[in-house]
Order: structure tokens, then sequence, then C-alpha cells
């Protein structure tokens, strides 16, 4: 997993959380003002922290076969859930804890 070092994102996407039948996305702006599409691949939120998060993998690597780099964010919610704060992920225990969620989710779907 890779951490972004991108600030201050705003995202749109509904909150449909089958992920079985519809997918969600994001457009996400880097620093730059380049802007490129999301697959939203999981969102959850943690009570130890007192967070929600976001996984999310670039489209642009989903026909490529190579390994498909996945980005995580802590969110706020703004405008009624069409937007909101993406943050970076601030300690090595969060990281700890995101991945063991993903690890799980992976194995949920390999199944």
């Amino acid at each position: 997993m890779t951490n972004n070092h991108t600030h201050d994102h705003d995202h749109d996407h509904d909150h449909n959380h089958d992920h079985e039948t519809e997918q969600e996305y994001i457009t996400l702006v880097d620093e730059e003002g380049n802007e490129e599409l999301y697959q939203i691949l999981l969102t959850f939120e943690s009570e130890e922290y007192e967070k929600s998060y976001v996984l999310v993998h670039p489209i642009s690597t989903e026909e490529q076969e190579e390994e498909v780099e996945i980005f995580a964010f802590s969110y706020t919610e703004s405008d009624g859930g069409l937007e909101g704060q993406l943050d970076d992920i601030e300690t090595e225990e969060e990281w700890d804890m995101i991945e063991e969620v993903l690890g799980a989710f992976v194995e949920e779907e390999e199944e």
C-alpha cells in the first residue's frame, strides 16, 4: 500500500455500498491540478481512531497486468455526503489497521 502525499482533495461519490452490483468512483485532483479517476475499493469506519477511511485505486491501471496500486485516505464528508475532505494517513498504527481491513476484504472477495 502506498501513502499518497496530496492533500485537500474534493471528491464526489454516492453512498450505495453494495460493491457487488454498483461501482463507485471519485475524481482526485493533485497539487498540479491534474484530475484522475479512481475506483472506490472499500470504505469503512474505525471506532478506535474515530475516523472514516476510503481505499481507492486509479482506473488507469485497471487494464494493465501489473499490480494495482491502492491509496488510502481518511475522510470527512461535507455537503450532504456529495463532497468531502481527504487526508493522508497519519500514523503507522493506522496503516497497520488499514492493512488488516484490506487483507480481510481481499480474503472475502476471493471466496
